[in-house]
């Protein structure tokens, strides 16, 4: 499964980890499900976790569709961090990130998990894997 979604009941984070080969398609999956799990679980956070991407092949359009078009987290006061730890994925987030800033301005590219849970302020997140339901 290219996206898993946890959650952290405590501190109210939703988590997707992203695996292998990142296409369009699981893109705009990742979009979908993100949405359905945000409506369930009202987080108030969001980490999207890309350390086990290992390619990234996602046309610029996509990115600009997803972006202005269909945020995981709609509420403009979320919290929301991607965690891009190469270089090469760090400089497309950060260009993903001034995509449609005015629906997303808490969004926050880092390159570790640490930097993550600075930024929202919490330690040791225990998370429980969601169902695909």
């Amino acid at each position: 499964m290219p996206c898993r979604f946890d959650f952290d009941l405590t501190f109210g984070i939703l988590r997707c980890q992203l695996a292998g080969p990142v296409t369009d398609e699981v893109l705009q999956e990742f979009f979908q499900l993100g949405a359905r799990y945000a409506r369930r679980t009202h987080p108030v956070a969001g980490v999207v976790d890309l350390s086990e991407v290992t390619s990234f092949e996602v046309s610029a359009e996509t990115i600009a569709q997803v972006a202005r078009t269909a945020p995981a987290l709609s509420d403009p006061e979320l919290q929301r961090i991607v965690i891009a730890p190469t270089p090469h994925l760090f400089e497309m987030m950060r260009l993903f990130a001034t995509q449609g800033r005015e629906t997303r301005p808490n969004l926050h590219v880092v390159r570790t998990e640490q930097e993550a849970w600075e930024i929202i302020r919490v330690r040791n997140p225990q998370f429980m894997v969601l169902d695909r339901k």
